[in-house]
């Protein structure tokens, strides 16, 4: 990142273990904006969690306390970077309540991430309330609170920043200019699958977790999914069809992949063989954060710490904000 510096936004919500696909295409994301100097906020999404997770709402705390252990071990830095829980700012839900006043229902019933969700789950009710419809709004509100300039996002979250952009048109058209418009950053690692060729994804039992022992994180490789068309060791493959190729391109330096990739298009070498580079390469950097996160296992008095710090600095700026909104809003 260089040249300008910018305000950075990005969360996550606490729903369990975190796996290596979040650290490959969230965390080393937030690095690059946290090393490079840029003013960033990184948010634990408890109330965003509550949306599908409020039958089961007294193991968000703990899952966010543990979250913010992965990330203190992957080197997000307090000292650096703006750490804190989304509930612990109430202004993030004062500024929701009054987005939600311009906020047009058919914008939402637009989105893809609800359309999607009706098409799959009716009306169930666990998923289906007014939290996950209004899912976009309370997103907007954590983006704009903080004036947020880049959003590091997935690929499946880009129509919620696009909401996000119309909500602050809107709002900077009617009150005036206050919100800048965010834009959202692309990750810039490859897509990562899991052990069965899907996305990797907890929901899916196909994901490496970071915390897992690293026994069976090799258990895990060396029963990974790869070319399914290699019927044999003497057939030939293609790693762009390979799951396990994946992590290759994440883990591995250019040397290895070289060294996979003419193995496997040659069939020189094996799967096994291909996954014994990946181990080589993978385990010690799994290992390193272990590590490293081991030290803050031994209580969580540090990272309510950094919460409580992160909080002050948190409702500095959402304070500010919340004082322009309501100046141009009622005068």
């Amino acid at each position: 990142m260089v040249g300008k510096k910018y305000r950075v936004l990005s969360g996550m919500r606490p729903t369990g273990a975190l796996h290596v696909g979040h650290l490959k295409s969230v965390i080393e994301e937030w690095l690059s904006f946290q090393e490079g100097g840029n003013n960033c906020f990184f948010l634990v999404a408890d109330l965003h969690a509550l949306t599908t997770d409020w039958v089961d709402s007294k193991s968000i705390r703990k899952n966010s306390l543990e979250m913010v252990k992965d990330w203190l071990a992957a080197g997000i830095s307090p000292e650096k970077s703006v750490i804190f829980l989304q509930s612990d700012v109430p202004e993030h839900a004062e500024l929701f309540t009054i987005l939600g006043m311009i906020t047009p229902m058919g914008l939402l019933e637009r989105n893809p991430t609800y359309k999607e969700a009706l098409e799959e789950f009716g009306n169930r009710e666990k998923l289906l309330n007014l939290g996950f419809f209004s899912y976009p709004v309370l997103q907007a509100a954590d983006i704009l609170l903080y004036k947020a300039e880049k959003v590091p996002v997935g690929k499946d979250q880009i129509p919620h920043i696009e909401i996000a952009r119309d909500i602050a048109e809107k709002f900077n058209r009617i009150f005036g200019n206050i919100f800048p418009l965010p834009e959202p950053v692309l990750s810039e690692s490859p897509k990562i699958l899991g052990s069965d060729g899907r996305k990797m994804s907890k929901s899916y039992n196909n994901a490496i977790f970071l915390t897992e022992d690293i026994n069976r994180i090799t258990e895990k490789i060396m029963t990974y999914m790869t070319d399914t068309a290699r019927k044999t060791r003497k057939d030939p493959g293609e790693p762009e069809r390979c799951p396990l190729y994946t992590l290759h391109k994440v883990f591995s330096p250019k040397n290895d992949r070289e060294y996979v990739e003419s193995g496997c298009r040659t069939a020189s070498i094996g799967c096994i063989d291909c996954k014994k580079v990946l181990l080589k390469n993978m385990l010690p950097e799994i290992e390193n954060f272990q590590s490293k996160r081991r030290e803050l296992e031994k209580s969580d008095d540090s990272v309510i710490d950094v919460l409580r710090e992160g909080r002050k600095k948190a409702k500095e700026v959402a304070q500010a904000t919340m004082e322009e909104v309501k100046k141009a809003i009622f005068g």
